[in-house]
């Protein structure tokens, strides 16, 4: 079991930076890759950034450049960091925290971010 507490949404202003972040505990090394997606109203989930466990990212076209993926290894928990750049109206989305393990595909709650003026 993989348990995800996403934190750091919220209102930000067009051009404005966010960071998200994500605590993840339980069974840490059986995950082998951690992400970030998204979905907007009306829209499908879609993919935003991915690490995987050898330190490797990937981003969505539309955010390369002004998103950055990373992750904060301690003894008993794993943190995945989103820093979130130059916001765009159309990031905003309710964002999910994603671990993936051989076995099982583990979701957070969900955390809003709104770029509005």
């Amino acid at each position: 079991q993989v348990q995800l507490v996403e934190s750091g949404g919220g209102l930000v202003q067009p051009g404005g930076s966010l960071r998200l972040s994500c605590a993840a505990s339980g069974s840490m090394s059986s995950i082998r890759a951690m992400g970030w997606y998204r979905q907007a109203p009306g829209k499908e989930r879609e993919l935003v950034a991915l690490i995987i466990s050898g330190g490797n990212t990937n981003y969505v076209d539309s955010v390369k450049g002004r998103f950055a993926i990373s992750r904060d290894n301690a003894k008993n928990t794993v943190t995945v960091y989103l820093q979130m750049n130059n916001l765009k109206p159309e990031d905003t989305a309710v964002y999910y925290c994603n671990a993936e393990t051989p076995y099982f595909s583990y979701w957070g709650q969900g955390t809003q971010v709104t770029v509005s003026s």
